[in-house]
């Protein structure tokens, strides 16, 4: 009996540490690409009405407040987003469990508004910059 669930445990520490370098290293591309092109043909946003549009449209539910995403619900969107055109196609037409909006539901320049808020989001600090850690 040991050996099966030996074998088992091991192959889940397996499976869930190739899950957490895939996850990784996408959410390194992505950041990578998303500071590399910060949107040249986004519409210039607003990002005060932006946070607004944020919480009244219902994108914080899933993606948090600041857009920091959750392991349960929607995935981290701020700071650095993908750029303004790959977020409207996504928006429009997403392939998860998000719904989509139309552009009867959020104006493509409402969606830049909360491009522009998205944009604005501060990067949390550092492990070592954290007082609590110290």
């Amino acid at each position: 009996m040991k050996m099966i669930f030996g074998s088992i445990s091991s192959r889940t520490g397996f499976v869930t540490l190739a899950m957490l370098l895939a996850f990784g290293a996408a959410s390194v591309t992505r950041s990578s690409a998303a500071q590399e092109a910060k949107s040249p043909n986004a519409p210039a946003g607003n990002a005060e009405n932006g946070k607004k549009l944020f919480m009244k449209d219902g994108c914080y539910q899933c993606h948090g407040r600041e857009g920091q995403g959750s392991i349960m619900a929607g995935p981290r969107i701020a700071p650095d987003p993908v750029p303004f055109d790959v977020l409207l196609r996504y928006v429009r037409k997403p392939l998860g469990e998000m719904p989509p909006y139309t552009a009867k539901v959020i104006s493509d320049q409402e969606l830049a508004d909360i491009y522009a808020y998205l944009q604005s989001r501060p990067h949390p600090p550092t492990a070592k910059a954290s007082q609590m850690l110290k």
